[in-house]
């Protein structure tokens, strides 16, 4: 995905790189730095990398920080270290991830297109080339690379891939989720009409960076929820945008129980709304 993908997010950050001073040069030398410093299995923060660079006269407020450190993703010079209590840490590439088999490009986005829609399927071209981040004629080629593989349907005018799949009897009452904003489920996808009217998509695009969380209740969009953690337990507020019969209350509270077992604590659920 990285040989895929880092070509394209180079070119989208060019012009803010321009404006940040920052150039082929200066990355050569932030890259040097942070790889000496995370060599022998080293993991650090980012404010600690911050200081290594900092230390060698290269300045590092937010923004510049946040493009040397990309840029070290992108040249597959440093990946995601180990949790270090709430903060997150980085650590060589080459020392923590396996050696796997090189494919070629083509090879490539033939694995990566047919994993897509495997895990992602149905969905339509504009939905694969929006989670991956490849040009469209890429994502285009992808699927014609593994079009064999695929079925293809055609709903509302629109073409929608997935592996052949067998018929799953529908359930026959209610199933609710709760969804973290940034479960595939729901970002992996640029047209989210599937998911639910329109008036709800804008319902919560309208929260903005408060919102973090989604009810899902039959495969739709149908509100939002909010967990707070405390006294040993946790607290689960829904705000539904719809009018709940009874077993879609039901099955709210069956997954937020469900939940709650995860977390192992006991859990109260209110309704806001």
């Amino acid at each position: 995905m990285l040989n895929l993908t880092a070509p394209r997010v180079r070119a989208a950050l060019a012009s803010s790189n321009r404006k940040l001073a920052l150039d082929d040069a200066m990355f050569a030398r932030s890259n040097e730095l942070i790889v000496r410093a995370l060599r022998g299995g080293n993991q650090l923060t980012r404010q600690e990398l911050k200081a290594v660079l900092k230390r060698a006269g290269i300045s590092t407020d937010v923004q510049r920080l946040a493009h040397l450190v990309m840029r070290a993703e992108l040249d597959a010079l440093i990946c995601s270290g180990v949790r270090r209590g709430q903060q997150f840490t980085y650590a060589l590439l080459e020392e923590r991830v396996p050696k796997a088999k090189k494919l070629s490009r083509d090879e490539a986005l033939a694995a990566l297109t047919l994993r897509y829609y495997i895990s992602h399927g149905p969905a339509r071209l504009i939905d694969f080339a929006w989670w991956s981040g490849l040009a469209m004629n890429d994502a285009k080629a992808g699927i014609e690379m593994v079009r064999s593989e695929l079925v293809e349907e055609t709903l509302h005018g629109h073409s929608y891939w997935s592996p052949p799949l067998t018929r799953i009897a529908q359930r026959k009452e209610p199933r609710a989720f709760l969804l973290s904003l940034y479960d595939e489920y729901i970002i992996a996808y640029k047209d989210r009409s599937a998911l639910g009217e329109g008036r709800y998509t804008e319902k919560l695009l309208s929260r903005g960076n408060a919102l973090t969380s989604v009810l899902i209740l039959n495969g739709q969009i149908a509100g939002t929820w909010r967990r707070v953690l405390k006294d040993g337990q946790v607290d689960i507020t829904v705000e539904p945008f719809l009018r709940l019969r009874r077993g879609g209350k039901e099955a709210i509270e069956a997954e937020a129980n469900r939940y709650g077992k995860f977390l192992e604590m006991p859990v109260t659920v209110s309704w806001t709304g």
